[in-house]
């Protein structure tokens, strides 16, 4: 079987990239399994401080490859539960934001339907100007499943996403920037990504992460204001946020511990 998606990791950041490009990286089953794995590899590397997600070829994704999908005819990943509160399909888009680190996704060419999803799994999405994107799930009579309303939540309009739902229209990449799937603009993406990606490598890993678990919450102000507290006291006068201020007054690189 063809390798479906590909894996770097150097200076503390995992490059993965999905890897079916004469499909446009559309999702078959093996995709499925194959981004499912990554993001469970991902989990568990604590020297990962940020992840780049990118597609090869002419697009990141274009989202279900109907053919496979109908031709395997087994839908028991619905309500199998994958990892927490994710079936197998949602956990390739929610995993991302699930994981501990940063993720940017890095996107370009079509971007649809499912590819959609998994690409809002991402903290950050960095698109090129001419990308086409979609929630492109109505054109084939279904709904997005794979943590779309999970994920849009909080990104996109509400009014706008039931339009962009109903209608399974396409939109440019400015489009999809001025209603939020999409975080900005670049001309070469990956590159963009993987620049932002060294900043926050070279960030206090421990700091990030709680940052990220922070952004996730969701409650009242009393839950997020604990949740603050909580993190921050982790944090202060530990080995590397001593080392950011050590680092910071001697004007030289700091060294962290993963």
């Amino acid at each position: 079987m063809t390798e479906r998606v590909t894996m770097t990791i150097e200076d503390g950041v995992a490059e993965v990239r999905l890897a079916r490009p004469d499909k446009l990286n559309a999702l078959d089953p093996a995709m499925f399994a194959a981004i499912a794995d990554t993001i469970d590899r991902l989990g568990e590397a604590r020297e990962v401080r940020a992840v780049v997600l990118s597609g090869e070829g002419r697009g990141f994704c274009a989202g279900l490859d109907m053919a496979s999908m109908a031709a395997a005819g087994d839908l028991s990943g619905l309500a199998e539960r994958r990892q927490g509160i994710a079936n197998l399909y949602q956990h390739v888009a929610w995993g991302w934001r699930a994981l501990p680190m940063p993720v940017i996704a890095a996107l370009h060419g079509v971007v649809f339907g499912g590819g959609l999803q998994i690409a809002s799994g991402a903290d950050i999405r960095i698109a090129a100007p001419d990308s086409r994107l979609s929630v492109m799930e109505l054109k084939w009579g279904i709904v997005p499943d794979m943590a779309g309303y999970a994920l849009w939540r909080g990104l996109v309009r509400d009014d706008v996403l039931r339009e962009c739902i109903y209608t399974a229209r396409e939109f440019g990449a400015e489009e999809a920037a001025a209603l939020g799937f999409v975080t900005r603009l670049a001309d070469d993406p990956l590159a963009e990504a993987r620049a932002l990606a060294r900043t926050i490598a070279d960030r206090n890993p421990h700091a990030i992460r709680a940052a990220k678990r922070l952004a996730g919450i969701e409650g009242d102000a009393a839950a997020i204001l604990a949740a603050e507290a909580s993190e921050q006291g982790k944090l202060i006068g530990s080995h590397n946020q001593m080392e950011a201020v050590a680092a910071n007054l001697t004007r030289r690189a700091p060294v962290f511990r993963d």
